[in-house]
């Protein structure tokens, strides 16, 4: 892999740290990217389902998942982990990841993770393919393409730095606040840099120094290449054996720090936790003459570091290998950004025209769109386009509960409240406030309790038994006046529809087989039209794609309930509109109804 990361490149966040998202996210706005670079966030302790963060002067969502198997599932194009984890559990979640697979990069922040999990840790990941940056760095940068985290330092500095538009240098270094350092001073000496990583600073980090350079070295965008290595390992003898080879022929500006060491007694540990020497070989002093001697560019001192990087820049500009650069336009981040306090992902009501779930209403709302009230749920409620069955099952659903009769408990108050002169909305409140448990709730039990049983495999038999432990009544089981004999007709019409329109009832099936054995014992014991409704639901989202996690929030958020009460919205409006068409009088219930058996009060 030549490049690293792209404009396309998305990661998958470990750890919900907000300030380094935001400013991954004020990169992306400032260079102008397609899709913020951050894609999901794993949180394993949130209960939110999304965090935000603002996107310029905007706001943008991401989601927040339990673990990266659940983010990586949802989000197969982000193959960039971040990991900031701690060093406790770094390690755990970089393996789970490699193990997951669909990563081409891993970054891992911490630090002081043990050595021989480290070393275990890299080389599964080289077995895999798998670029680690890191233990114990700041990440990497494709500038204009993708950053990581803090690297760079705030926008301002990015800016200044050049890191907002690809330049020339490949830089590698272990040290992160060096990296900012040189990038700056590349800026200021030459055209800045194409790629940079910060490999970091523990012992046994995952990519070393060759294995960033000969990636750099096959990168066109790459045109010569900055070394910053440090007292302390070999890796860059790794680095002179290539050059000495032909392996890398771009050419490479190298120093490494800490070469005051030679003046200690004995070792010294310079920072990091690799930066000790424990030889000749390994001092700082050793690895910068070796350089020079296979012919790398190698400064007399860390001081002249920028006249090496402006010598090598004008020479390759005047051998034209390196082309003047166009700078490009970029955005500038908002100094004061509001938060929005609501938040719609259905509709939206700016421009021309406004939306149901980004369909304009014209192309919903006439005749000849042959789209009806059904779609307009399937929008505004799931986000989703139903198919014609599933959106023709919704209107039937909100058709056949639309009303009972004047006699039931929302009916009865809506008409009371009309007969004492308030408005249509107020009367309909009444109704609609009855509307929970024990009216209307059994489509939601239903689609609860029978979805738990054929969850969990149980038989008829086995499902009354746990029904009767539990102590509740069968939701959607038993009718007052209906039986075998005496079928409920709207119950006959919604499972010849199923059975006409579903591309398979396996819920409905199974609810069918409990019935055989409640009307074995009582024959009004029937699946009735709550409960028939509940079911199908059910099994109307399954054939749509959606998970059984999906299905159950459905449920638990009152979702079915919800289809009772717009269809009985339009009954209890109905019986409004006959209470005062009729003008009829102040309602005052009859005395003869009633139970009086009252006591006289005790004295205290």
């Amino acid at each position: 892999m030549a490049q690293l990361y792209t404009r396309d490149t998305q990661a998958i966040f470990w750890n919900n740290n907000a300030s380094a998202i935001q400013r991954m996210l004020d990169y992306d706005y400032t260079i102008k990217r397609e899709k913020p670079s951050v894609a999901a966030i794993v949180a394993p302790t949130s209960s939110s389902k999304f965090e935000k963060f603002f996107y310029g002067p905007d706001e943008v969502m991401i989601p927040l998942y339990k673990s990266t198997a659940e983010a990586k599932a949802a989000q197969p194009q982000a193959d960039v982990l971040l990991n900031f984890a701690s060093f406790r559990t770094a390690y755990d979640v970089t393996m789970e990841a490699l193990e997951l697979g669909g990563f081409t990069s891993i970054m891992v922040t911490a630090e002081g993770i043990p050595e021989r999990l480290a070393r275990k840790m890299n080389a599964t990941a080289k077995a895999k393919n798998v670029i680690v940056i890191g233990p114990a760095t700041v990440g990497g940068i494709a500038p204009g393409a993708f950053k990581i985290a803090n690297i760079g330092g705030t926008i301002e500095n990015i800016v200044q730095s050049k890191l907002h538009r690809a330049g020339s240098c490949g830089l590698v270094t272990r040290s992160g606040g060096l990296f900012n350092e040189l990038s700056n001073i590349i800026a200021i000496n030459a055209d800045g840099i194409a790629e940079g990583v910060a490999i970091g600073g523990d012992r046994f980090v995952g990519s070393v120094f060759i294995d960033n350079l000969l990636r750099m070295e096959a990168n066109p965008e790459v045109k010569y290449m900055l070394l910053l290595g440090e007292v302390g390992g070999t890796e860059e003898y790794k680095v002179i054996e290539a050059v000495k080879n032909g392996q890398i022929k771009k050419p490479i500006i190298a120093w490494c720090i800490g070469t005051i060491a030679k003046y200690y007694d004995s070792g010294v540990q310079f920072g990091h936790a690799g930066a000790s020497a424990n030889g000749d070989m390994e001092t700082a002093e050793a690895k910068n003459k070796a350089m020079k001697e296979v012919g790398i560019h190698v400064p007399a001192s860390f001081n002249n570091l920028p006249e090496i990087i402006s010598a090598v820049y004008h020479e390759l500009h005047a051998e034209g290998v390196i082309k003047d650069i166009k700078e490009p336009a970029i955005n500038v981040c908002p100094s004061v950004r509001k938060s929005k306090e609501f938040i719609c992902t259905i509709s939206d009501d700016r421009g021309d025209e406004a939306t149901y779930a980004g369909f304009p209403i014209s192309s919903l709302a006439t005749p000849d769109t042959g789209k009806g009230i059904g779609d307009v749920i399937s929008l505004l409620w799931f986000k989703k386009q139903y198919p014609k069955w599933a959106t023709d099952f919704i209107e039937t659903v909100i058709k056949t509960v639309a009303d009972h009769g004047p006699a039931v408990s929302g009916a009865h108050n809506a008409k009371v409240t009309a007969r004492a002169g308030k408005s249509v909305v107020e009367s309909l409140v009444t109704g609609l406030l009855t509307i929970g448990p024990r009216f209307g709730g059994a489509i939601d039990g239903a689609a609860q309790y029978f979805k738990y049983a054929d969850d969990n495999k149980l038989t008829p038999a086995e499902f009354l038994n746990h029904m009767k432990k539990e102590g509740v009544p069968i939701p959607g089981i038993g009718h007052r006046i209906k039986s075998l004999k005496n079928p409920d007709l709207r119950v006959e019409g919604l499972k010849k529809y199923a059975a006409k329109s579903f591309p398979a009832t396996p819920l409905l099936d199974y609810a069918l087989t409990v019935e055989q054995l409640t009307t074995s014992k009582k024959e009004n014991l029937i699946l009735n039209v709550d409960g028939t409704i509940g079911i199908l639901m059910v099994d109307m989202w399954r054939a749509l794609g959606y998970s059984e996690d999906e299905i159950n929030e459905f449920i638990s958020s009152g979702t079915l309930n919800s289809f009772f009460i717009v269809g009985r919205s339009i009954g209890f409006i109905g019986h409004v509109l006959d209470e005062k068409r009729l003008a009829m009088p102040m309602y005052r219930h009859p005395m003869s109804d009633i139970l009086y058996d009252v006591q006289v009060a005790e004295k205290i």
